[in-house]
């Protein structure tokens, strides 16, 4: 099966809501994505199954400049900021969702989750790198998140994309008073950080060839 990262839409909600109470259930209140949807600070996307997929108008890029893993990326990244209307079907699957705030120049994370049963398949990572691309491409210069101290695999991808701690919120999550670590990248449109990122989504679209293509739509008024 092949999935796609959209940007959400008000259809989406329920699926949403479903996929929000799997990850996070001892969180309360749970998050009002209606409400978010509308907040002009707040950036949403999904991950659908790409059941209705049809065929797209590729990007050339010169065989001499980059490798076939790379070329499928750029191609990725640089159709999805151009604007193209999504499928709008309302029946499409969603597999998992992101959330962000972006105040000033900084991004901050709020939400990654997927469906239990779509798990370890890249499509979390997939979701992260769309992430970061939209806060670059909305002129945040870094990206930041909290993450609970026990979740280690959560914090090992993080590392993996440049988060580094930068701080420690002590009783942060009220459903038992577990810290949240609080972490940052350095800026997310420096020569190296972009040159690490590009190296990651090539082993990314290698690993998981095309299998899942990035973000597309027109980013929200």
């Amino acid at each position: 099966m092949d999935y796609r990262v959209r940007y959400m839409r008000k259809e989406d909600i329920k699926q949403v809501n479903a996929i929000d109470r799997e990850a996070f259930p001892t969180q309360w209140p749970p998050p009002d994505y209606r409400r978010e949807l509308q907040n002009p600070l707040s950036r949403l996307i999904v991950v659908c199954a790409d059941s209705l997929k049809t065929e797209e108008p590729e990007i050339d890029i010169p065989r001499q400049d980059v490798s076939r893993p790379m070329s499928r990326i750029k191609r990725w990244w640089r159709r999805g900021f151009r604007g193209e209307k999504p499928p709008q079907s309302s029946s499409q699957p969603v597999i998992g969702f992101a959330s962000m705030w972006v105040m000033a120049d900084e991004a901050h994370i709020t939400n990654i989750a997927v469906r239990q049963n779509c798990q370890r398949q890249g499509i979390g990572e997939m979701l992260l790198m769309s992430i970061i691309d939209l806060a670059a491409e909305l002129q945040a210069n870094i990206v930041t998140l909290e993450v609970r101290v026990s979740n280690l695999p959560a914090q090992q991808l993080y590392t993996k994309y440049g988060f580094v701690q930068t701080g420690l919120r002590r009783g942060y999550y009220t459903d038992n008073r577990e810290d949240a670590l609080l972490m940052s990248t350095s800026s997310i449109t420096s020569a190296p950080f972009q040159a690490q990122l590009q190296q990651l989504k090539s082993a990314h679209a290698r690993k998981y060839g095309e299998r899942i293509e990035s973000l597309t739509g027109s980013v929200p008024a």
